[in-house]
């Protein structure tokens, strides 16, 4: 069984918060609320990075396309390879 890193009854309320949330709306409102706009472009690019690298695109051609850097495409691919299987799931989830 996955252990998180962060697991706690505070997270586990956010989480079901989340889980509540019904069309993009829902989420757009929500996540304007609960974070800046800099989390929350931060965890966009984050998961655009992580589908570029699950579809071969080269650390170079992402970094220019979504003005990500060579630190964070790293942690991504990291996480892809390594990680908590997080992005793998949800990308398969969402057909990538």
């Amino acid at each position: 069984m996955y252990e998180s890193k962060v697991k706690g009854p505070d997270t586990d309320s956010l989480f079901r918060a989340i889980l509540t949330l019904e069309n993009l709306e829902d989420c757009y409102r929500f996540f304007d609320d609960i974070c800046t706009i800099n989390e929350i472009k931060s965890m966009a690019q984050r998961l655009e990075v992580a589908r570029m690298l699950k579809k071969g695109e080269t650390f170079n051609t992402i970094a220019e396309e979504t003005g990500a850097s060579t630190a964070t495409i790293s942690r991504v691919n990291r996480c892809l390879k390594y990680g908590a299987d997080g992005y793998n799931t949800v990308l398969a989830r969402m057909g990538e």
